[in-house]
């Protein structure tokens, strides 16, 4: 199942995605379906229809509670830097008012001259988990869809901690949609190649398979240290291939 946050007169409402149209489901956006009971017998519903090409979207998920981000998991890319494999996850956190719709305009701030592009896959939270076992992140985990993490590298690197750089207003596109885990090959710890071009020319490429600290194994981690709950986002790393660094 494919699901989305659409922009409609008035609001936004969540949206299945059936080929060249969008069905609306009675929920505003896609972190109230997930906060639903039986959200999935919600979001498989009829409902009012139209041409996905007359689609605005909005950011995924407009309100999650949280938004946390991984650093350093690509296994071969840490390989390649010369680094040892970290033990633990690098962990910080973004905030919501920096996320936008996918095709939104991203504003260049006047107060940064190094402002790069970073496609990443995002793990959708669809249930709150708390010290999650294997079997209760593997339930959790309701979907993924991938965030364009636009960084100040000139502010992240000014000091040791990065959310400076990372944590700019509207600065951070997520979406269109969520794909649901059987869309996808191996499931929830997914194979999927992430790319990103720039006039055509891809600037980044990796494969999901890649990652350090899957999934299932990011969902038990942060849950240990905090509750996650429905409509959160887990943003992994960058592959290889990010924008410049000064």
């Amino acid at each position: 199942m494919l699901i989305g946050t659409i922009r409609v007169d008035g609001g936004t409402r969540a949206v299945r995605v059936e080929g060249d149209t969008v069905v609306e489901l009675d929920a505003g956006d896609v972190g109230e379906l997930l906060n639903l009971d039986s959200w999935s017998d919600l979001a498989s519903s009829d409902g009012p229809t139209r041409d996905i090409a007359d689609a605005t979207w909005e950011t995924l998920v407009p309100r999650p509670s949280k938004v946390l981000c991984v650093g350093l998991n690509y296994r071969n890319h840490i390989l390649e830097m010369g680094r040892d494999l970290p033990e633990y996850p690098t962990l910080f956190s973004k905030f919501a008012d920096t996320l936008v719709g996918a095709t939104d305009d991203i504003p260049h701030p006047a107060e940064t001259t190094q402002w790069d592009w970073e496609s990443e896959l995002v793990i959708v939270l669809g249930s709150t988990v708390r010290r999650a076992s294997e079997e209760e992140a593997t339930n959790a985990i309701t979907g993924f869809t991938v965030m364009n993490d636009v960084t100040a590298r000139d502010w992240q690197f000014r000091t040791r901690e990065w959310l400076q750089g990372k944590n700019w207003d509207s600065s951070t596109p997520v979406g269109p949609v969520m794909a649901t885990p059987d869309e996808l090959p191996g499931g929830v710890r997914p194979e999927l190649t992430i790319s990103a071009s720039i006039d055509g020319e891809t600037v980044q490429s990796a494969n999901t398979g890649d990652l350090l600290f899957d999934p299932v194994a990011l969902v038990r981690y942060v849950s240990t240290m905090i509750r996650l709950n429905p409509g959160d986002l887990i943003r992994d790393w960058y592959p290889r291939g990010r924008g410049p660094r000064p």
